[in-house]
């Protein structure tokens, strides 16, 4: 049995949550006030139970997304919602985050969070609401399937599954992440591999992705904890990055010009490196489409599954 400290402790834990409803607030480039943020960072931390260590970095990277995007947020009680719109898809909302925390589940918070995103999306012009990614700042793709009761919610709210989108795992403590002999091999063919480690390196890969992918990876690039290329005679010819969503590994490219010289699986496990001298022990490939080059690579292993889901907006 507790002891009436113990219990006076979780009374006043709860009574904290009681923190008044915060007033929707339209944000572009901007950073939360510093109390919500860390009022939100507080939340998520204790409900999102598969990405606690990284629940603050999600919080504050959604928090700083890239130029042409407006979101929103709400902190109510004991519970959180993000949501963003793109200038590239005007008629799509997002829903981004959503936590409650685990002494107010069960109450009709979430319900109510999700309804008000909706509210701010409609007022935004988004004709559909959806549990899914907003490239190329994002907390996941979908809803993690293990997150059973936010997939029961979304669907008693009347949003439908399509699509679905999963994860790679790497286990850093027991993958060859070698890449010497490989580096060695690729210098003979006049293909230089590097670290983007200064301002002026990171500009001209992101340029290089943005000419031969997107925009959205290339904000993906700039704004990596690690970005790593390969080149030749001085122009870019591949990329790989991790960190862009915190800890997670991607995006990664190859221009035609280099595919079939093994650059990839180089900048790979450079990456993956990176992390296991950060000190994980594990690494999450986000949003995987070629399951057998991760998986000849380094051994990865399709693990984390997440739904896509939207609904029409009135």
């Amino acid at each position: 049995m507790p002891s009436g400290a113990d219990r006076e402790r979780a009374d006043r834990e709860r009574a904290d949550l009681k923190r008044p409803d915060l007033e929707w607030a339209d944000r572009e480039r901007a950073d939360l006030r510093r109390p919500d943020l860390e009022w939100a960072v507080q939340v998520a931390e204790a409900a999102l139970t598969l990405d606690a260590a990284e629940a603050g970095a999600l919080v504050r990277r959604l928090a700083a997304p890239p130029a042409g995007r407006r979101w929103t947020a709400l902190v109510d009680g004991g519970g959180v919602v993000m949501a963003s719109m793109s200038d590239r898809d005007p008629g799509a909302g997002h829903i981004d985050l959503l936590a409650v925390h685990p002494d107010e589940q069960g109450r009709g918070l979430g319900r109510r969070l999700v309804r008000a995103a909706e509210e701010w999306l409609r007022g935004q012009g988004a004709t559909q609401a959806r549990f899914a990614g907003n490239p190329p700042c994002y907390a996941w793709p979908g809803i993690d399937v293990r997150y059973t009761a936010a997939a029961c919610l979304a669907e008693s709210l009347g949003y439908e599954r399509h699509h679905v989108a999963w994860n790679m795992t790497a286990d850093l403590t027991s993958a060859d992440l070698s890449t010497e002999g490989d580096v060695t091999g690729l210098a003979a063919r006049g293909v230089a591999v590097r670290a983007a480690d200064t301002a002026a390196d990171r500009e001209r890969v992101a340029a290089f992705v943005r000419e031969h992918w997107n925009e959205r990876w290339a904000w993906e690039a700039a704004n990596a904890a690690g970005l790593h290329y390969a080149e030749r005679d001085g122009e870019p010819l591949a990329f790989a990055a991790w960190g862009a969503r915190p800890a997670w590994f991607g995006p990664m490219g190859t221009a035609p010009a280099a595919r079939g010289l093994g650059v990839g699986r180089v900048l790979l496990r450079r990456c993956l490196a990176d992390l296991r001298a950060a000190g994980y022990g594990s690494a999450q490939i986000g949003w995987v489409g070629p399951l057998r080059f991760y998986s000849r690579a380094v051994g990865a292993r399709a693990e984390r599954v997440f739904w896509l889901y939207r609904r029409d907006l009135a």
